[in-house]
């Protein structure tokens, strides 16, 4: 966090889901090995550690409308592996003198697949933290925990953040709705809990939701007294959305807040830089620059594009 944010009260979100960031050694508890030395994504060291700095790289290039360079307090990830990962993006990859500390989930989830919260000591204190389980419905694989972290931010204010990454679309939108509704169920009672000790709580929910605004899960948290800051984010090199399939743009990452905290929202956008992006050769214009096509290794970054929100918190 550089001097004049600090001192101007801006705290600065960033989630990202990072497209499979697995490291190369086998888990054997977990039923995934699509991303290990022998497997067809020929998953080595050398392709770990080059994720490892690409995701960095992300996360520095963070910056404000007068691009003075401004690391984020507080930066949510989907699709880390485990705490191995995120101690190696943290303390030996290109954020390795970004002093960011973190707190990882250990889910239940068939893959493997975790959310992790990278934070800022100077700008954010957390107080408490605990994984939240989904307890799974009829059909339902179990999935990634909830990350639950709560703390004080520089002016005072206390801070109550959720982490998600909800079931994906396997099977189809319509068998798959399910799933995503039971993580909104919990994600509500959490929510409720909080609002009965404070009604004014600053909360923040985050991550990968897969599905789109306007969607039965999300109108859930709306109808929760959440609002979508994250509903009309835009990039400013091409991007429509914070995903792309089959040629269309569609926002599956979004930030939810409370009523207090959106009105300390200054911006949310979404970080289009032009190396996150490559030419869509198939449907036109530009698309996230994603680590893999297929089986093919693109030495890219990740098939999801960063969603930035930016909060002003006055001195208490």
């Amino acid at each position: 966090m550089s001097f004049w944010a600090l001192l101007l009260g801006i705290f600065t979100l960033m989630e990202l889901n990072c497209e499979n960031l697995f490291d190369t050694q086998h888990d054997s508890l977990k039923q995934y090995q699509e991303f290990l030395p022998e497997s067809y994504h020929h998953w080595n060291d050398y392709r770990y550690w080059r994720k490892l700095d690409h995701i960095g790289q992300e996360i520095i290039a963070s910056n404000d409308k007068t691009h003075e360079w401004v690391l984020p307090d507080m930066v949510a990830l989907c699709e880390v592996e485990n705490d191995s990962v995120c101690r190696d993006l943290t303390k030996r990859s290109l954020l390795r003198t970004a002093r960011y500390e973190y707190l990882v989930t250990n889910s239940p989830d068939v893959r493997g697949i975790d959310v992790a919260l990278l934070y800022q000591p100077s700008s954010f204190l957390p107080i408490n933290h605990y994984p939240i389980r989904i307890k799974p419905v009829k059909d339902m694989r179990a999935t990634r925990d909830i990350l639950y972290v709560s703390g004080v931010v520089s002016s005072g204010d206390t801070l109550h953040v959720f982490v998600v990454h909800m079931p994906s679309r396997t099977g189809g939108e319509r068998f798959s709705r399910p799933f995503r509704i039971c993580v909104a169920e919990r994600l509500c009672e959490s929510i409720d809990s909080i609002r009965h000790q404070n009604a004014d709580a600053n909360i923040i929910v985050t991550g990968d939701f897969n599905d789109y605004t306007g969607d039965k899960s999300l109108n859930m948290l709306v109808e929760n007294r959440l609002i979508e800051i994250s509903a009309n984010a835009k990039g400013t090199n091409g991007a429509q959305g914070t995903y792309k399939f089959q040629g269309i743009w569609g926002s599956l990452d979004h930030i939810f807040c409370s009523s207090a905290l959106a009105d300390k929202k200054t911006e949310c956008f979404i970080a289009d830089y032009p190396f996150l992006l490559e030419d869509d050769k198939k449907y036109g214009g530009v698309k996230p620059f994603r680590n893999f096509n297929g089986a093919k290794w693109n030495n890219g970054f990740s098939d999801h594009l960063p969603l930035i929100a930016r909060f002003e918190f006055a001195d208490n």
